[in-house]
């Protein structure tokens, strides 16, 4: 079993060859070559590209929310932790590159990201569905919030997420 941070060399390399042609121009070989490792190696762990790059955007989401102070202000937190994601490279880059990747975390299934999220939240708002609901809710503004700009912003719009959540969660 290859050691942890052998897996997370591996991973930083898939982030950099994403960051750099985008997902559907990703090879194996590219992130093997990236690495330093054989082509092998990867496919002992992760048998294509997608799966390394959903274990990539797992690791990199759940760095996000690991940063943040859900539990002293969860209104706070989750508006932080949606900037914080708008703002990440690696979403950005997917977001512009390959959307298509994140349609089946939307609407198949949850991913270990969200179970992640969910696992946070649930602790800071002691209740599954209102962990759920928040969960739904800040997702919907960190994936459409850019189609409702103009008149207003992301700030503005960043304002009304956190009026929201704070009279949901009084």
């Amino acid at each position: 079993m290859p050691s942890n941070r052998h897996n997370e060399d591996v991973l930083d390399a898939a982030r950099d060859c994403v960051l750099a042609y985008g997902v559907r121009r990703t090879t194996l070989t590219d992130v093997a070559r990236r690495a330093g490792v054989s082509r092998m190696t990867i496919y002992r762990r992760w048998p294509d590209v997608r799966t390394l790059v959903g274990d990539l955007m797992t690791r990199e989401w759940v760095r996000v929310i690991e940063g943040l102070d859900v539990a002293s202000d969860p209104v706070k937190a989750v508006v932080e932790g949606v900037r914080a994601l708008r703002e990440h490279p690696l979403w950005r880059k997917i977001v512009e590159a390959d959307p298509e990747l994140l349609l089946p975390y939307l609407i198949q299934r949850r991913g270990a990201s969200h179970e992640a999220i969910l696992a946070v939240l649930e602790r800071a708002t002691g209740d599954a569905r209102k962990a759920r609901a928040v969960l739904l809710v800040a997702q919907s503004f960190l994936l459409s919030a850019p189609t409702m700009l103009d008149p207003v912003t992301l700030g503005d719009l960043d304002d009304e997420l956190t009026a929201l959540l704070e009279g949901y969660l009084g």
